[in-house]
């Protein structure tokens, strides 16, 4: 980045209404320093040795992740998310579905791997306030839970198939969260776009249930689709920007659903085997 282009970023960073004061200071600083003709070298250097300690520990907020992601050459940087799918009107074979199911992070990767995928957007939903930042769904304000809009391509996949592959992303007994993402905003539901899918998801939810797979209650609901409010850029495609992190949580997600499907295959076979 040029020096203007940097004034500019700087500007739009100390704006933003996410960033915190101390980011802000910081910021601020920086583009004072450049206004006054200050080296833009030394002056970019400086803010990031000050952004360093909390980059580190993953604790920027998302636009000033992004930033610092640049500063440092980083290639998950230079990746920004095309939100056009998202925002233009469907096409006659275009449909959208809406699921939540804890972090958002891990809900990108099945989706859009799968033929018919268009576009899979992390984003917030289900609550009141409008234009929601990710630190404001966390503090648990907003009634919005983490989630993911697939845009697919309905000649290519179709809903059902959507639904089965959520099913086993999940625990759908866990009505407190997902695994090691607790409290509100990482509760499971699928929300409906229109009736076909809501008799979809109704008649899946019940064959799950009584299927004899779980013990427990199948306690996902099933809610109609409300406004959806992309995430920010640094949250989106998380599974292509951040590998080696990714596929941590990955793993860990992957242990717990693989203990979780044996025991219910084990339950299925007895439940079957009893009728």
């Amino acid at each position: 980045m040029n020096k203007k282009e940097t004034l500019q970023t700087l500007v739009t960073l100390i704006q933003n209404s996410a960033t915190r004061n101390w980011g802000k200071k910081l910021l601020t600083k920086a583009a004072e320093n450049l206004i006054n003709d200050k080296s833009t070298k030394i002056t970019l250097e400086r803010l990031e040795f000050n952004l360093r300690p909390l980059a580190t520990r993953n604790n920027l907020t998302p636009a000033v992740a992004d930033f610092y992601l640049r500063l440092i050459s980083d290639p998950a940087g230079k990746m920004q998310f095309d939100y056009s799918t998202h925002y233009q009107p469907d096409s006659p074979f275009q449909h959208r579905a809406i699921f939540s199911g804890g972090c958002f992070w891990c809900l990108v990767e099945p989706f859009n791997t799968k033929p018919g995928g268009k576009s899979v957007v992390s984003g917030y939903t289900g609550g009141y306030t409008e234009y929601p930042t990710y630190a404001q769904v966390g503090s648990h304000q907003t009634g919005h839970v983490e989630a993911v809009e697939i845009i697919y391509d309905s000649r290519l996949i179709k809903y059902q198939e959507i639904l089965e592959i959520y099913w086993q992303m999940i625990d759908p007994t866990d009505a407190s969260g997902q695994f090691d993402d607790r409290g509100d905003n990482y509760l499971p539901a699928i929300f409906y776009t229109n009736h076909e899918q809501y008799e979809i998801a109704a008649t899946s939810k019940r064959a799950l249930q009584k299927s004899g797979k779980y013990a427990k209650p199948i306690v996902v609901p099933i809610k109609p689709a409300t406004s959806f409010w992309p995430a920010e850029n640094y949250h989106q495609d998380f599974y292509k920007k951040f590998k080696s992190r990714y596929r941590r949580l990955k793993r860990t997600r992957a242990q717990i659903l693989f203990f979780l499907h044996l025991h219910a295959k084990f339950r299925e076979f007895f439940h079957k085997t009893d009728k």
